[in-house]
C-alpha cells in the first residue's frame, strides 16, 4: 500500500467518523440537542427577565417598599410564566407526557350531512377532552371518536400524551387507547 492511499484512506475515516458524530449529536431527538436548546432558551428567558426587572427598577439604589398585595401579585405572575413556558414546552417536545388527570370536559365538532336518500355521514369529525392534572392545570388533549365515548367523566387516571394527542388513559377499570 503506497503512502497517499494510506493517508487518503485516513482522511476518509476521519470524515466518516465526523458525519457519524454529527448525526448522533444534531440529530432531531439526541439528549445532546435537547441539553443545547435547553441551555439556549433558559439564556433567552433569563436576559429577557434581566432587561425588563432593569427597565421596572430603574435606578436601583433607591429602595421601595412592596406591599404584600404587590408581592403576591408578582408570585401569581411568576407562575403563570412558569406554566405557560412549561405548557410551551411540552407542545414543541415530541416525547410523551405521562400525568395523573381527571377529565373535566368533553367537546366536539362535526358536520353532519344528510343526502336525498336519507343516508348521513359525518365530515370533519373533531373531538376534544379537557382534563385537569393535580398541579391544577387544565390539558385539551385532542382524540378519536372511541377514546372520546370510552373514557367516563370524572375519571381520575394515568393521562400519556404527545404534543395535544391522546395516546392512553389508564384508570383502575380500563385502559383506554387512541385509535
Amino acid at each position: 500500500m503506497t503512502p497517499q492511499l494510506h493517508n487518503l484512506l485516513i482522511v476518509l475515516g476521519g470524515i466518516a467518523v465526523v458525519l457519524i458524530l454529527i448525526i448522533l449529536f444534531f440529530s432531531g431527538n439526541s439528549r445532546f440537542r435537547r441539553y443545547i436548546n435547553g441551555f439556549l432558551e433558559n439564556k433567552e428567558q433569563e436576559n429577557k427577565y434581566f432587561r425588563a426587572q432593569k427597565r421596572r427598577d430603574g435606578n436601583t439604589e433607591q429602595h421601595v417598599d412592596v406591599s404584600p398585595d404587590d408581592r403576591e401579585n408578582v408570585r401569581r405572575f411568576r407562575n403563570m410564566q412558569v406554566q405557560s413556558y412549561e405548557t410551551e414546552q411540552r407542545k414543541l417536545s415530541s416525547e410523551a407526557v405521562v400525568e395523573m388527570a381527571t377529565l373535566i370536559q368533553k367537546s366536539d365538532d362535526r358536520l353532519r350531512i344528510i343526502e336525498s336518500t336519507g343516508q348521513t355521514r359525518l365530515v370533519d369529525e373533531y373531538y376534544e377532552l379537557v382534563f385537569l392534572t393535580r398541579k391544577g392545570k387544565k390539558v385539551k388533549i385532542e382524540c378519536s371518536r372511541e377514546a372520546y365515548e370510552k373514557i367516563p367523566f370524572n375519571q381520575q387516571g394515568s393521562l400519556t400524551y404527545k404534543r395535544n394527542k391522546l395516546v392512553k388513559f389508564k384508570y383502575y377499570e380500563d385502559i383506554v387507547y387512541n385509535n
